[in-house]
């Protein structure tokens, strides 16, 4: 039985009344999926009995007759019929399909009727990299994007999540940036200090100018390129001035990633940012417990992990090197401890990392070696959901006219500029205020580059284009957003109308297409979470605005015309409607305007 509040899809039902049907009918059949599947000619067509038929030797037609007569007399459907060489073509009741949406209206934990995933566990999601003392440009955009909105439908489907942001926070560069620091200790000065979006570009800023400065003086400069290399042993030594200088460079960097985050709507938190240096102390152990098993072996120097299908292209073997010949640990001995430290400590039983599809062999051989080392197992799994390039509109890696990778603030300011345009054009007619203006532009801004991502599956790259993505028509964030006000604003003019559902009513044809989709949507959400695909629920909520905009065309809602019982099952459809949308995109992290 489903827990308290959820609800069973039409689908699901359909399928558990054609399963028993076929275990009455054909007892020898043993357990048979009765295949069923969106059709055209019907709601549903079944198409599993003619494989019964091959493994019974029976007449396809007959068996499919004697089923259909096994089926209960209920409210479910309204028309079978049996088709071609033994299909069922399936037409519901237009009861059963309002009845169902009452029944995810009247859900009292606001979920619309979406069940919890009873295998539910723990996730850890390793997205949103950034560098400390580097800006974030438009490559850690996907990440933080894709990963955010995983984050939230795991969520939502009950999984057990934390957020893990690897930031680059260690290495030989610190060495460098610390030395030039203590030579120049008014370097990262400036002014304010609350963390605000202001504070966030000074941060950048202070942080730039150092990063640069000490980059020319390490270039030219042969004493002070000594100095740095002690320095870096001097950090991971742990020497304490050392290490507050290098805590300087992570709280400054702190200020600036958060004002990015904010900028995308985005909440983090302190205790999600587990840098690379966050695994320090777990390298080494790493390193011997690998060694120990016989996972990684020397080899001239190194500590090597070697696989039969990994070689390189003059056919020699391609190492994962835990341990490099001078003592110095590679990226796979931090990957590796952070995949211990999620499993043992965290008790994950996923890892999602949501990185750069270049990095898919790095992850690959890492992913193996935990396997061997017996960190992943049966019941412990690690995916990478890898994602595409962002590309300009002339399919071209997207960066600036000057070759320089594009800034992620540049392009988020842009973004909401241009939509703030695109809102003020019609916020006369509705009355919006200014401030109003501002926010809804920042709302659609932000919606159309989050959405434009996720509307993409992720392994593809995709082109920026905001012109596109901030347009009205077509399979836009801001068609969704528009499309839900459109809705909120026929419910505030319903006056004393209420929405009320009419299971006794004939629905027409755009009612039924649209309560048909609106009940799948538990469905769609359980598909994105197991198979970690957000553009799918893109995908579903782009057709929901679509089906609603040809129910609003075609099945007038407010008319005078309309028996008080027709208008009050219409503005039912709306409400339900603008629920989901809103609580879709929410899932896709980006907001629905009350008025637009």
């Amino acid at each position: 039985m489903p827990e308290h509040g959820s609800v069973q899809s039409l689908a699901s039902t359909l399928q558990q009344q054609l399963s028993d049907a076929l275990t009455a009918a054909l007892p020898d059949a043993g357990t048979a999926d009765p295949l069923l599947r969106r059709s055209d000619r019907a709601d549903f067509q079944a198409n599993g009995i003619l494989a019964l038929a091959k493994k019974l030797k029976g007449n396809p037609r007959e068996l499919a007759a004697q089923v259909t007569g096994a089926l209960p007399a209920t409210d479910l459907i309204k028309d079978i019929e049996v088709s071609g060489p033994g299909f069922l073509n399936i037409t519901l009741s237009d009861k059963a399909i309002i009845e169902t949406l009452a029944a995810r209206a009247a859900d009292d934990e606001g979920r619309l009727g979406v069940p919890y995933n009873a295998a539910a566990g723990t996730t850890v999601i390793d997205y949103a990299q950034p560098n400390v003392a580097k800006e974030m440009h438009v490559g850690h955009l996907r990440s933080a994007v894709i990963g955010d909105a995983m984050a939230q439908i795991l969520e939502f489907t009950g999984e057990t999540v934390v957020r893990r942001h690897h930031i680059g926070d260690w290495g030989t560069q610190f060495g460098m940036l610390i030395q030039y620091l203590i030579e120049h200790p008014a370097e990262l000065n400036h002014e304010g200090g609350e963390g605000g979006q202001g504070d966030g570009e000074a941060a950048m800023s202070s942080l730039n100018r150092l990063y640069k400065a000490s980059r020319v003086l390490f270039d030219s400069d042969e004493e002070f390129k000594a100095r740095s290399r002690d320095r870096v042993v001097a950090l991971q030594a742990g020497e304490p001035e050392t290490l507050a200088m290098w805590q300087r460079f992570v709280d400054e960097s702190k200020i600036y990633f958060y004002s990015v985050f904010d900028k995308l709507d985005m909440e983090i938190s302190d205790p999600d940012i587990v840098g690379e240096s966050g695994y320090n102390d777990m390298l080494e152990e790493t390193c011997r417990i690998l060694e120990e098993t016989g996972v990684a072996v020397r080899s001239e120097g190194a500590l090597c992990v070697f696989f039969d299908d990994v070689k390189g292209p003059d056919g020699n073997p391609t190492p994962l090197i835990v341990k490099k010949t001078n003592g110095g640990y590679g990226y796979a001995a931090t990957d590796l401890s952070a995949i211990r430290d999620r499993v043992q400590n965290l008790k994950a039983d996923s890892l999602l990392y949501v990185v750069d599809v270049r990095q898919s062999l790095h992850f690959k051989m890492v992913f193996e070696t935990a396997r061997r080392a017996g960190w992943l197992n049966d019941g412990v799994k690690a995916h990478q959901l890898a994602f595409g390039t962002v590309l300009g509109k002339d399919g071209k890696p997207f960066k600036t006219r000057e070759g320089v990778t594009v800034r992620l603030e540049e392009l988020l300011d842009e973004a909401v500029e241009r939509a703030t345009a695109v809102v003020r054009e019609k916020a006369e007619k509705i009355g919006l205020s200014e401030d109003e203006i501002v926010e809804n532009g920042r709302y659609v801004g932000v919606g159309a580059v989050k959405y434009a991502d996720l509307s993409t599956s992720a392994v593809r790259d995709y082109k920026f284009d905001l012109d596109q993505m901030v347009s009205l028509h077509g399979d836009t964030s801001v068609y969704l957003q528009y499309a839900y006000a459109r809705i909120r604003s026929i419910l505030r003019k319903a006056g004393d109308a209420k929405p009320v559902a009419h299971p006794e009513l004939e629905l027409a044809p755009a009612e039924r297409a649209l309560g048909l989709h609106l009940d799948r949507f538990g469905e769609v959400l359980s598909e994105v979470a197991e198979g970690y695909e957000p553009h799918k629920l893109a995908a579903y909520l782009y057709q929901l605005a679509s089906l609603y905009t040809t129910f609003y065309d075609q099945c007038h809602v407010l008319s005078d015309e309309n028996p008080a019982e027709v208008v009050e099952n219409r503005l039912f459809l709306c409400d339900v409607t603008a629920r989901t949308l809103h609580q879709g995109m929410a899932l896709l992290g980006i907001k629905t305007p009350e008025r637009l």
